[in-house]
C-alpha cells in the first residue's frame, strides 16, 4: 500500500517544475532571442525578456527568407518539409499495416521468410544505403521532386513489426464471426482491424511525423533546387554561413517556427497517442 506523506507530495510537484524548468528555458530563451535586433545578441548578458522585433523578424523570416538560406521564405520550407513528412507518415503506415495484414492473416509460401527480410532491413538505415538509394533516384528522374524527397524513406520495418504484434493480439473469434456474417478479407480489414488500430495509427503518426519532419541528410543529398530546401535544411545554412556572422535573431526566429507542425501534431493526437503506448484498450 502507498503510503499518503504530504512531503513526498511536495518533492515529487517539484522535481516535476525542475524537469520542466529545465526543458522549457532554452525554447524560452530561443523565443527572446527571436523578437530582438541582432546587435542586442552580442551583448552582455543575453536578454531574457522578448524585445520589440518581434513582428519585423517574423515577416522577414516568412515572407523574404535569408539570402545565406538560398533566399527561399521559411514558409516555403515549411510546406516542404510538410509535404515531405506527411508523405512519409502516411506512406509507412499505409504500407506497414497492409504488409503486417498479409503476413498474419494470409497463409502463403514463405509467408515468414518475407516478414523475416523486412525486419533485417532494421539493420540498414538510410545512412548505410544512402549512394545506392540516391544512385535509383538519380535513375529515376526524381532529384529535386516531392517524390523523391518521400519515397525513398516511406518503407518502415518497425511499423511493420509493430502492426504485425498487434494483430496476433486479436482473437481469433473476430475472424470467424465476420467471416460467417460474409464479410470477406477487405471488409474484415476496413470494418475491424482499422478502427481497433487506431490508437496504434495515431502513436505511429506522431513518431513518424517528428521523424520525417527532421530529416535532414536525405533531403540535403538529392535536393540542388533552392524551391525544394526543407526547414532543416534551411536553419542549417543559416547557421553555417561563410565570412559573417549568423544572424541569430533570424535563425531563432525560424526555429520557432519549426517547432509548430510537430508540436500542433503532439498536442492534437495526445490522447490517442498515449494509450497506442501504453495499449489501454488491448
Amino acid at each position: 500500500m502507498v503510503e499518503n506523506r504530504r512531503y513526498l507530495t511536495y518533492v515529487a510537484h517539484a522535481t516535476l517544475i525542475l524537469g520542466i524548468v529545465i526543458v522549457a528555458f532554452p525554447i524560452w530563451v530561443t523565443f527572446v532571442a527571436s523578437t530582438h535586433e541582432p546587435q542586442d545578441l552580442l551583448t552582455s548578458p543575453v536578454p531574457i525578456w522578448p524585445g520589440g522585433a518581434f513582428l519585423e523578424n517574423y515577416r522577414q523570416v516568412l515572407g523574404v527568407g535569408l539570402e545565406a538560406a538560398g533566399g527561399v521564405p521559411v514558409g516555403t520550407m515549411m510546406f516542404n518539409s510538410l509535404v515531405m513528412a506527411l508523405a512519409i507518415t502516411i506512406g509507412k503506415i499505409a504500407i506497414s499495416i497492409i504488409a503486417a495484414y498479409a503476413i498474419v492473416y494470409f497463409d502463403f509460401p514463405f509467408r515468414m521468410t518475407a516478414f523475416w527480410l523486412i525486419f533485417v532491413t532494421l539493420m540498414l538505415p538510410v545512412e548505410v544505403r544512402i549512394l545506392p538509394t540516391f544512385k535509383v533516384v538519380a535513375d529515376l528522374g526524381m532529384l529535386n521532386s516531392y517524390v523523391g524527397l518521400s519515397v525513398p524513406l516511406i518503407a518502415s520495418a518497425t511499423a511493420t513489426f509493430l502492426f504485425r504484434q498487434f494483430f496476433l493480439t486479436v482473437p481469433d473469434e473476430l475472424m470467424e464471426a465476420a467471416r460467417i456474417d460474409g464479410a470477406g478479407p477487405i471488409k474484415f480489414f476496413r470494418d475491424v482491424l482499422l478502427p481497433l488500430s487506431r490508437t496504434n495509427i495515431a502513436a505511429l503518426f506522431v513518431i513518424l511525423f517528428i521523424f520525417g519532419w527532421n530529416q535532414y541528410l536525405w533531403p540535403l543529398l538529392i535536393t540542388t533546387d533552392e524551391s525544394f530546401y526543407t526547414i532543416v535544411m534551411g536553419i542549417q545554412r543559416m547557421v553555417t554561413v561563410a565570412d559573417a556572422e549568423p544572424q541569430w535573431h533570424l535563425v531563432m526566429a525560424t526555429t520557432m517556427l519549426a517547432m509548430l507542425p510537430p508540436v500542433v501534431v503532439v498536442i492534437c493526437m495526445q490522447q490517442l497517442f498515449v494509450k497506442g503506448l501504453v495499449e489501454v484498450e488491448k
